[in-house]
This record gives C-alpha cells, sequence and structure tokens, in this order.
C-alpha cells in the first residue's frame, strides 16, 4: 500500500507540472480581462519574447486567450515551469 502511495504521489506531481503553470497564467490576468498580455505572459514565463508572443497570438489581436496560451505549451513554444 506504501509503494502505490509513493507512486501515485509520483505520477501525481509530474502531472501537476503543467496544471501549476495554468494556475500561475490565471493569476497572471492582472487586469481581469480574460486574456495575457506579453507583459503578463511574461510574469509567469520570464524567458518571453515579443517575437514567440507574436507566434502565440494566432489571431494577431495583440492578447493571448487561454486556448492560445495552452497551444502554445503543448506546441512547446512556453516552458511549464515548475
Amino acid at each position: 500500500m506504501k509503494k502505490f502511495a509513493l507512486t501515485a504521489a509520483a505520477v501525481a506531481a509530474l502531472a501537476a507540472s503543467p496544471l501549476a503553470a495554468m494556475e500561475s497564467i490565471t493569476e497572471a490576468d492582472t487586469d481581469g480581462n480574460g486574456t495575457y498580455s506579453l507583459e503578463e505572459l511574461q510574469a509567469a514565463y520570464p524567458d518571453l519574447t515579443a517575437e514567440t508572443f507574436a507566434t502565440i497570438d494566432s489571431n494577431a489581436d495583440g492578447e493571448a486567450d487561454l486556448a492560445e496560451v495552452q497551444a502554445a505549451e503543448e506546441a512547446g513554444l512556453l516552458a511549464a515551469e515548475g
């Protein structure tokens, strides 16, 4: 039973990394408008450049929505911190 608990904890820790990043992303929406500016995303992803942000902002509206951020993470454009 103890071995199962340790294994479950390890799997949960590995799976939690993207979730933890998403929680920080949600918190990064400092103006509460439901989208993320370059500056807001840089708070969660300090290495994010304007060029990469422009790629993430697939509809070119100057803001990244949660779907765009998730797609960027899946594509490896954003490194989840954790």
